[in-house]
């Protein structure tokens, strides 16, 4: 009986409060219940730093060196080149400062080789790098490089004869009897047998000069 009674109390307590709360309700803090603090757990891998972005015309560069010891030698730095720069668009200012074919050149990083598609921005060890260094590969040597005439397609190939004097000069240079030594290795798919023929047609011509 005494359950009943409780009940009866608090319905009638229940009926003397309002049905619904009136607009400037306000609830005192006091009175809700503690709740512990709900703490997030630790993540697994910490979160990156956020990407600073650049104003535009700042686009962050890079400094790009390219170098082979092989024939031909080369030894070129490109500054200041926005990381946004294919690996194509690389092969274009190197031919342009040395008339290498794109198709005759290979780009190689850390003596892999690197397609023309990707970016200078992928190619970064980090983002703290500022200097990425290729090896170029130039299939065929120097035999590969063209006269500078024939990069042109609308320059007219001149017939004119060089005097004796350019000749001689040419001959001389050492440049002249390296790009020799490069077509013959190249022909001949030896390299000692190219060698030794330039060694022999120098020796020729010195001997001939001496003896005019």
């Amino acid at each position: 009986m005494a359950e009943v009674a409780f009940a009866k109390t608090f319905l009638t307590s229940l009926d003397s409060r309002p049905i619904k709360l009136s607009p400037d309700h306000i609830e005192d803090p006091k009175t809700f219940p503690p709740r512990p603090p709900y703490i997030l757990p630790r993540m697994p891998t910490p979160m990156s730093k956020p990407f600073a972005r650049s104003a535009p015309g700042q686009e962050p560069s890079i400094t790009i060196s390219l170098k082979s010891l092989r024939n031909p030698p080369l030894d070129i730095t490109l500054p200041a080149l926005p990381l946004s720069t294919s690996v194509l668009d690389v092969k274009a200012a190197v031919q342009e400062q040395t008339r290498i074919p794109i198709d005759k050149m290979k780009l190689l990083l850390n003596k892999r080789p690197v397609v023309d598609s990707k970016v200078l921005k992928e190619l970064r060890a980090s983002e703290a790098d500022r200097t990425i260094e290729f090896s170029v590969m130039v299939i065929g040597g120097a035999a590969a490089i063209p006269p500078p005439e024939e990069m042109a397609d609308d320059v007219p190939v001149s017939t004119a004869q060089a005097d004796e004097a350019t000749v001689e000069a040419e001959l001389e240079a050492e440049a002249f009897w390296a790009d020799l030594k490069g077509f013959l290795q190249q022909r001949l798919k030896a390299q000692g047998k190219g060698e030794e023929l330039v060694n022999l047609f120098r020796s020729s011509w010195q001997a001939s000069k001496s003896s005019s």
